[in-house]
């Protein structure tokens, strides 16, 4: 029986000559690992839906960051739960609020380490919304930009080192970079999540954030998860508008998307894995239904190769051992 004269099989042998033609290639430097910062002291609370996710107290945070330096993760993604809320998130632009003192506490303990901010004001409304709202609950977008603009600020001040507006109000990232220009910040980047739909796999984040809506949901200003073509255009607007990191959001059930931002633009992208993959590859790793470590490793490498160049996820530290290990390539 005659074979064509390329056989695939010759490079499957064996681990080393698989690596040798390997397209995607997963490391920990790729990886961004989402931290929670909480009010008081010698605070470590479990995510009872996220095994393995705390909120931390600013005094905490010193010790996570030397693990993910060991395990050599280079960024955090900061979210904030504030002591009070109010009807217009004002903690989220205090300059003494929890993320700017979790900014300084890490930039003291670790300079290296790369900040980024996740600047919204879902975290920090009483009613859970991501902005200023009217009589009738709908989100002001304009008024809304305005205090978007003061929490990036104030971010930047403490030392943050890009920010990333989550809150999909349009004319946002300009309206950032205006503020952050004027300011003198001029070389603060901007990670846009561009095309974050209006998903059901956001539930764990929001026991992590306290970032549950008081009503409603928030279709209105995220988008829906039918459409793939309106997410180029909001590519291509915050582009436009001075973005220099674009996200797709969530990752894994949208890696269509991701390809076709990646093929149309060709700019720096960002997947974000979100808390409901995350829950449940963990639920199903506790019942030993699945191999996690194949699994997360596996559908990290599919969100590389749908073309992200960064990855936020609540899996980095376990997969930043598991590719430090002799097992960490894919058979």
């Amino acid at each position: 029986m005659g074979y064509p004269e390329y056989r695939p099989r010759r490079m499957r042998a064996n681990a080393t000559v698989r690596s040798f033609i390997r397209e995607s290639d997963l490391r920990a430097k790729d990886m961004i690992y989402p931290l929670f910062v909480r009010p008081g002291e010698g605070q470590k609370t479990p995510v009872p839906s996220m095994p393995g996710v705390y909120q931390l107290s600013v005094d905490m945070v010193a010790a996570e960051i030397d693990e993910l330096v060991e395990l050599g993760i280079k960024a955090v993604l900061l979210f904030g739960l504030p002591h009070h809320k109010d009807e217009i998130g004002s903690e989220a632009y205090d300059d003494h609020g929890v993320v700017q003192e979790a900014i300084r506490a890490i930039k003291a303990h670790c300079p290296e380490m790369y900040i980024i901010t996740d600047v919204c004001m879902c975290e920090y409304t009483s009613h859970g919304h991501c902005g200023v709202l009217d009589e009738n609950g709908y989100v002001l977008n304009d008024p809304t930009l305005e205090l978007l603009a003061k929490e990036a600020l104030s971010h930047v001040r403490a030392g943050a080192d890009m920010v990333a507006p989550s809150d999909m109000m349009d004319g946002r990232i300009a309206a950032l970079r205006q503020a952050l220009d004027r300011a003198g910040f001029v070389n603060t980047p901007i990670m846009a999540y561009s095309a974050k739909y209006a998903s059901a796999y956001y539930g764990p984040f929001r026991d992590a954030a306290d970032s549950t809506p008081a009503f409603g949901d928030r279709k209105a200003y995220q988008m829906d998860p039918a459409n793939s073509d309106e997410a180029l255009r909001e590519v291509a607007l915050d582009i436009e508008e001075g973005a220099d990191m674009v996200m797709v959001k969530p990752a894994l059930a949208y890696l269509d998307v991701m390809r076709r931002v990646a093929d149309e633009f060709e700019f720096p992208l960002v997947a974000y894995n979100v808390s409901g993959e995350y829950a449940m590859v963990k639920a199903a790793a506790a019942q030993g239904w699945i191999d996690e470590e194949k699994i997360v490793l596996e559908t990290l490498t599919a969100m590389k190769r749908a073309g992200a160049n960064m990855i936020i996820t609540y899996h980095a530290k376990d997969a930043a051992r598991w590719l430090q290990s002799d097992h960490a390539c894919l058979h």
